[in-house]
C-alpha cells in the first residue's frame, strides 16, 4: 500500500486543461483559416534553418530519443511536420512556433483565441501546449489545453485558449509528444474570438445588479449546524452533533438535518454520536466520510480540555443515514480532511481522547474502504494544530496554507509543503503575521490549474487583538514559491455592542467564509473582530485575474464562530450559523444572489452526453446559446472557515455551434475523483444551473503510468526541510485552547481569556463588556477568579456587589 501511495502522489502527472477561461467573450464557431489566421507558415511550406520550417523550432526536454522530420504526407500542400519518440524515460518533444517577435503571434490581454490544426497520431500521449511572452519576465510556460486522441487519418483538432493574462504580448504553441510514437501535424490556425456580446439588461435594482442581494429565508435551520456539505443530489447535509451545547451532550441529543434548496424544507436525521467539530470530506462515490468529533467537554474548572474520539462514520445521501466505519488510530477533535488524487483521504491534527494534540497522520484507503493501520501510514510525528488547511497540489503534495483554528500557528514560517512520499515538511516563507491567522480562510483560486492560493484575514483567540485585513497570495507553480502580500481586505461595519460603526485603522475580521463562484471570482463574507464577539458586516468579490477586491452587499445576519457559507448548484450562496461567546445560536439562514444572476436570462446545459467522466476525456455537452467557458466545481464540505477541497477546474472548449466539447484534465490531483458541479458560463459571466457529473478514479491511476510530461512546479524549495521526527504519542495542548476561561458560566459559554484591546483590565470594564454582549448571570466555578469578576466572592460573576466594589 505504501509503495502505491508514493508512486501516485509523487509522480508529476500530466497537466491537461490548464488555464482560466474567465467570462467576457462571446463563443462562436471558429472562423475559417483564411479569415484571420495569425500563424506564419502554418503549413510548413517555407523552409527555414536547422532543418526546420520558417518560424518553427525544435523544442522539448528530458531523457528521450526523438526525430523531427518535414514529410510529404501532408493534409494540404506538400509538407507536414512529424515528431517521433522511440525511447522515453521522461520529458517531451514538440515542434513549437519560434519564440521571437518575427514569428510568435501578437495577442491582446483579456482576449481569447481559437486554435486549430490537422494531425495524425500513433500515441495517446500528446497535448496542445502554450507558452506566453511576459513583457517583464520574458518567455514562460503558460498551459496545456487538449489531449489529441490517436488517429490513423487526418483529423481536425480545435480548442479555445483562456483569456490572455495581463502583461502578455505574444504566445507560441505546438503539439507536445510525451509517449513513444509519432504525431504528424499540418495547417495550424489561430484566430481571435469575436468581441463580447452587448451589455446585459439588469433584472433587479441598480444596487442589486452591482452588488448582489441577500435574503433571509422564512424558515430557520432547525439544528445548531456548524458543518455544511453539499451532496451530489443538490441537497445540503447540516451537521450539529451537540451543537456546542453541554446540555444536549449530556442528554445524548445529537442532530443533523438535510436541507432541500428546491422546496426550502429540512429533514432531521438521527445522528449516532456527537459530531460537533468533526472532520468531513466527500468520497469519490458521493458519500460523506465524517471523522472524529467531541468525546467530552472541558471540566467546569477548566483543568480538562475538549476531547476527540476515534469513531468514524459515513453518511449515505441516498438513504440519508449514517453508518459506522472502523476507528481511526487516534482521536481527532478539529482534524483536517483532504481527498487525494487516488480517492484516498489524509487527515492531520486535532485533539486526542486525553485532550492532547494528535501527531498521527491518518489515511483512509478508497480501495479498502477503511482507515489504514498506523504502521501502513507514513508519519513525521508533526503536530499541525486544529483544522489545518491542507490543500492538494497538482503533483500530489500538500500545501499547508497557514490557516488554522485557535491561537498561534505552527512553529517556523507558518506555511509548508508536505510530501507524503518523501515524508518531509518544507517551510514556505512570506505569510504575514503567521500567528494572527486563526480562523482565516484559504482557497485554491480559480482555476485549480493555476495553482495559486489566497489566504484571507484572521486573528488570535489567545491574545485577542483586532482581527486583521491581511491577504496573502502564493503561486505554487513557481520553482521556489513564497507568499506575497495581497490587497487589504475591504472594511465594513462592526457591532461593538452599541450598534454598527465603520471599521477603522487595520480592523479586519476572523471567522471568514470564502466561496468559489462559477464566474471565476471568490466571495468572502461573514466574520467578527474578536474572539466570538463583535460581528463584522462586510462581503466582497475577489477577482484572481486582477488581484482586487470589490465590495458587495453584506449579509445582514451575524456570521462569526461556527458559521459557514457555500455554493449551491443554482449559483447562489447559502450562509448559516453564528455562535457568540454568550452561548446563543443564530438559526437564521441567508441566501446571496450574486450580480451575475441579475443580468438577464441564464444559459442552459440542455444535454450532457455522459455523466460518467474519466481523466483525459473529451466530453460533449449541448447548450441553448453561446457560452464563454465551462468548469467543474467540487461541492462544499466546510466548517470553521475551512474547506481545503474546494476547487474550480477549467474545461477548455472545442466549439461547434451549440455543441461544446469539453477537455477534461488528465491529472487526478487537479480534480480528485468524485462528483462535481458542471457550470457553463456565458460571455457576461452568467452561469447555468449546474449539472452533476462523476469523475472516475481508477482510470486516472492507470493513466499516470505513462508518466506524462509536466513542467516542474514548486520543485526548487529553499525553505528548511525536516523529515520524520522521533516517534511520540502526542503534543501537549493547554485546556484553554479554545480561548475561553472555564471558571465562569456553563461550558458552552466562552468568557474570553483575554478581552478585546478596548476593554480595560478592571472588573467594571470587563463586566460592562460582558453585559453588552448578553452573557447574563455567570456562576463562578470553583474558588479561583483569574479575571477578577467576583470581588465579593459570592460565586456570581459581575453581580452588583462586584461592580460597586471596583
Amino acid at each position: 500500500m505504501k509503495k502505491r501511495l508514493v508512486a501516485t502522489h509523487r509522480r508529476r502527472t500530466a497537466l491537461v486543461g490548464v488555464g482560466a477561461l474567465t467570462a467576457g467573450l462571446l463563443l462562436t464557431s471558429p472562423q475559417s483559416a483564411s479569415a484571420a489566421n495569425l500563424i506564419k507558415n502554418p503549413g510548413f511550406e517555407t523552409a527555414g534553418s536547422d532543418d526546420m520550417p520558417y518560424c518553427w523550432k525544435k523544442s522539448g526536454w528530458g531523457d528521450n530519443d526523438f526525430t523531427f522530420e518535414t514529410v510529404a504526407d501532408a493534409h494540404s500542400g506538400s509538407k507536414a511536420m512529424k515528431v517521433t519518440l522511440t525511447r522515453r524515460v521522461d520529458g517531451d518533444r514538440k515542434a513549437l512556433i519560434t519564440e521571437s517577435a518575427e514569428c510568435a503571434p501578437v495577442v491582446t490581454p483579456g482576449k481569447q483565441y481559437d486554435l486549430g490544426l490537422w494531425y495524425k497520431s500513433t500515441t495517446p500521449d500528446t497535448s496542445v501546449t502554450l507558452f506566453r511572452h511576459d513583457a517583464t519576465a520574458g518567455w514562460q510556460y503558460w498551459t496545456d489545453l487538449k489531449t489529441l486522441e490517436m488517429a490513423a487519418g487526418w483529423t481536425e483538432a480545435t480548442v479555445r485558449t483562456p483569456e490572455v493574462p495581463a502583461g502578455t504580448d505574444r504566445i507560441a504553441w505546438g503539439v507536445s509528444v510525451y509517449g513513444t510514437g509519432s504525431v504528424t501535424t499540418d495547417d495550424y490556425t489561430m484566430d481571435q474570438v469575436a468581441d463580447p456580446v452587448p451589455d446585459p439588461v439588469c433584472t433587479g435594482t441598480a444596487e442589486e445588479c452591482a452588488n448582489g442581494r441577500w435574503d433571509v429565508l422564512p424558515t430557520q435551520n432547525p439544528v445548531r449546524s456548524m458543518h455544511s456539505v453539499v451532496l451530489n443530489n443538490g441537497k445540503v447535509l447540516l451537521i450539529a452533533g451537540s451543537g456546542n451545547s453541554e446540555q444536549m451532550f449530556e442528554a445524548g441529543t445529537f442532530t443533523s438535518a438535510v436541507y432541500d434548496p428546491e422546496n426550502g424544507t429540512y429533514k432531521q436525521i438521527p445522528t449516532p454520536k456527537d459530531m460537533f467539530c468533526a472532520g468531513h470530506v466527500q468520497l469519490q462515490d458521493g458519500r460523506v466520510l465524517v471523522m472524529s468529533g467531541n468525546k467530552g467537554y472541558p471540566s467546569a474548572d477548566g483543568t480538562i480540555g475538549y476531547q476527540g474520539y476515534k469513531d468514524s462514520y459515513i453518511f449515505d445521501p441516498v438513504t440519508e443515514t449514517y453508518g459506522k466505519t472502523n476507528d481511526m488510530n487516534d482521536g481527532h477533535w478539529y482534524p483536517s480532511a483532504t481527498v487525494l488524487g487516488n480517492g484516498d483521504v489524509i487527515s492531520f491534527g486535532g485533539l486526542k481522547e486525553d485532550s492532547t494534540g494528535s501527531v498521527t497522520a491518518e489515511l483512509w484507503s478508497d480501495a479498502e474502504q477503511k482507515w489504514l493501520e498506523l504502521w501502513k501510514v507514513n508519519q513525521t510525528w508533526s503536530y499541525w494544530g486544529l483544522y489545518p488547511s491542507m490543500i492538494l497540489m497538482q503533483d500530489g503534495r500538500l500545501f499547508y496554507s497557514g490557516s488554522h483554528v485557535f491561537g498561534n500557528n505552527i512553529p517556523g514560517t507558518g506555511s509548508a509543503i508536505y510530501d507524503y512520499g518523501a515524508n518531509t515538511v518544507t517551510q514556505i516563507p512570506g505569510l504575514q503575521k503567521k500567528d494572527e491567522r486563526d480562523q482565516s480562510a484559504s482557497v485554491l483560486l480559480p482555476p485549480a490549474q493555476d495553482q495559486k492560493v489566497l489566504t484571507i484575514g484572521g486573528g488570535n483567540i489567545d491574545s485577542n487583538p483586532d482581527a486583521n485585513r491581511l491577504t496573502d497570495v502564493i503561486d505554487l507553480k513557481q520553482p521556489n514559491p513564497s507568499y506575497v502580500a495581497g490587497p487589504p481586505l475591504p472594511q465594513g461595519t462592526v457591532d461593538l455592542g452599541n450598534g454598527k460603526v465603520p471599521q477603522t485603522g487595520n480592523q479586519g475580521k476572523m471567522y471568514v467564509s470564502a466561496v468559489l463562484l462559477p464566474d471565476g471570482k471568490v466571495l468572502e463574507t461573514g466574520g467578527a473582530l474578536h474572539n466570538r464577539a463583535d460581528p463584522v458586516y462586510e462581503s466582497s468579490l475577489y477577482d484572481p485575474a486582477t488581484g482586487t477586491f470589490d465590495p458587495v452587499a453584506a449579509d445582514p445576519e451575524e456570521r462569526g464562530y461556527h458559521s459557514s457559507a457555500f455554493l449551491l448548484p443554482d449559483g447562489r450562496v447559502m450562509a448559516t450559523g453564528d455562535n457568540p461567546g454568550n452561548g446563543s445560536w443564530n438559526h437564521d439562514v441567508s441566501i446571496y444572489t450574486p450580480p451575475y444572476l441579475l443580468k438577464g436570462e441564464r444559459p442552459a446545459i440542455t444535454s450532457v452526453i455522459d455523466t460518467e467522466w474519466t481523466y483525459g476525456d473529451t466530453q460533449r455537452i449541448t447548450v441553448d446559446r453561446p457560452i464563454a467557458k465551462a468548469e467543474l466545481i467540487r461541492p462544499a464540505a466546510v466548517t470553521h472557515s475551512s474547506d481545503p477541497n474546494q476547487r474550480f477546474v477549467d474545461l477548455p472548449l472545442s466549439v461547434d455551434g451549440n455543441n461544446i466539447d469539453l477537455n477534461v484534465t488528465s491529472n487526478p490531483n487537479l480534480a480528485p475523483p468524485g462528483w462535481y458541479m458542471l457550470f457553463a458560463v456565458d460571455a457576461n459571466g452568467v452561469p447555468s444551473v449546474a449539472k452533476w457529473v462523476h469523475l472516475q478514479g481508477p482510470q486516472a491511476l492507470s493513466a499516470t503510468d505513462s508518466s506524462a510530461h509536466v513542467h516542474d512546479f514548486a520543485d526548487n524549495l529553499k525553505g528548511k526541510v525536516t523529515g520524520p521526527g522521533k516517534k511520540r504519542t502526542s503534543q501537549k495542548v493547554g485546556p484553554t485552547v479554545s480561548g475561553c476561561d472555564r471558571h465562569y458560566g456553563s461550558v458552552n459559554v466562552c468568557v474570553p481569556t483575554d478581552f478585546p484591546p478596548a476593554v480595560k483590565a478592571t472588573t467594571k470594564s470587563r463586566c460592562d463588556w460582558l453585559k453588552k454582549n448578553d452573557y447574563g448571570r455567570l456562576k463562578v466555578n470553583g474558588r479561583d477568579d483569574p479575571l477578577r469578576l467576583d470581588p465579593n466572592r459570592d460565586q456570581i460573576a459581575c453581580g452588583k456587589g462586584d461592580v460597586t466594589r471596583r
